[in-house]
């Protein structure tokens, strides 16, 4: 196993910086998910990191030896691609084998390593088949396979469930996750989904514009958000967001948009208070949106219902306020009709206030 540490990581293309100063250290046996939009430059730096790209400026190192120099086979390292990229002509355990045959391996030393990873796999059966004769998840088990059989320090994986069907995907994330607990293997995976981020990493970081915007635990970023792209990225459905300006003395604030009017909750005051600026953006999650009870208070607000969305284990409502489209997610026992006037009530403990320039969290 090995600790990946990447330090001051550039790379350009031309005129185009796509990856910016990139600092991450990866724990031993840690699993740490790239996440963001494409274009980010979470694919160029996994392929960096593997050896496919060149660095154009900074330093890679794997169990503390620098590998900038070294040619993809000699890192130790095995990744996983986004189309399998299987030998057609060749059958499962032919395809699983066949980097190892190429490191001169022993006959017998390379059943046992296949018949192996087919075990934990799943797929002692499909050996024989070729690859056409296989489902899309059953490929995508074989790619798995032939990394595993290497043994190596490192795993890499580009978008590897992409071309799964939703249901599939889900089956795959809890068998990527069994399978890297029990090979315990430094693991860097590559997404632009976020619920694969959420439910795979045991830290993750999002990129955005060849930048590292936060690295945290999963549940840190979608509750402490660093900046409004994060906040926004992680979750689904997304934050909602809207512009408000400030009013009011000492901790005694108030948020207002075009006929919206919250308190400003007592715990973020003091920071909101000090802040330069009166004008803000307040995000809100959907879940933080619920039915009001009883009477108007500081954080509650009449609107009428755009569009109702049951999905069975909760219900969408979309509607407007502070004059933007908003969504509230709900409980699966609440009757509401499209254009029915309501009044909603917000979570003061989670409400979230970033900078309307900078975009970084107060």
């Amino acid at each position: 196993m090995a600790k990946v540490l990447l330090k001051d990581l550039n790379k350009k293309y031309d005129d185009t910086h796509a990856v910016k100063n990139v600092n991450l250290e990866i724990r031993d046996r840690e699993f740490v998910v790239l996440v963001g939009p494409s274009g980010c430059g979470k694919t160029t730096t996994l392929r960096m990191v593997a050896g496919l790209e060149e660095i154009t400026s900074g330093e890679i190192s794997i169990d503390g030896r620098v590998v900038n120099d070294l040619p993809p086979m000699d890192r130790d390292i095995a990744m996983v691609f986004q189309n399998y990229a299987l030998y057609p002509h060749m059958s499962v355990y032919d395809n699983m084998a066949f980097g190892l045959k190429m490191r001169k391996f022993g006959r017998d030393e390379i059943q046992k390593r296949v018949r192996e990873a087919a075990e934990i796999l799943g797929i002692q059966p499909l050996l024989a088949r070729r690859p056409r004769q296989l489902s899309g998840g059953q490929r995508q088990r074989v790619a798995l396979g032939r990394a595993i059989v290497r043994h190596p320090r490192v795993f890499l994986f580009d978008e590897p469930l992409s071309n799964l069907d939703a249901k599939l995907r889900v089956q795959m994330r809890v068998e990527l996750k069994r399978l890297h607990e029990r090979l315990e293997t430094t693991a860097i995976y590559v997404t632009h989904d976020q619920v694969e981020a959420m439910t795979l990493g045991d830290r993750v970081v999002v990129m955005k514009d060849g930048l590292v915007q936060q690295v945290g635990e999963p549940l840190d970023l979608y509750s402490r958000p660093a900046n409004r792209f994060v906040a926004g990225f992680i979750g689904s459905p997304a934050m909602n967001f809207v512009e408000v300006s400030i009013s009011g003395a000492g901790t005694d604030l108030w948020a207002e948009a075009h006929g919206l009017r919250l308190q400003v909750p007592p715990r973020v005051a003091q920071r909101v208070a000090s802040h330069p600026e009166k004008r803000l953006t307040l995000g809100i999650r959907p879940e933080a949106v619920r039915i009001a009870n009883g009477a108007a208070d500081d954080y509650s607000f009449a609107t009428a219902v755009d569009v109702v969305e049951p999905l069975g284990n909760e219900i969408l409502l979309n509607f407007r306020a502070g004059g933007v489209p908003m969504v509230a997610r709900v409980d699966p026992g609440v009757r509401v009709k499209a254009h029915e006037n309501i009044r909603l009530s917000l979570d003061p403990e989670r409400l979230h206030f970033f900078d309307a320039k900078t975009e970084a969290a107060i």
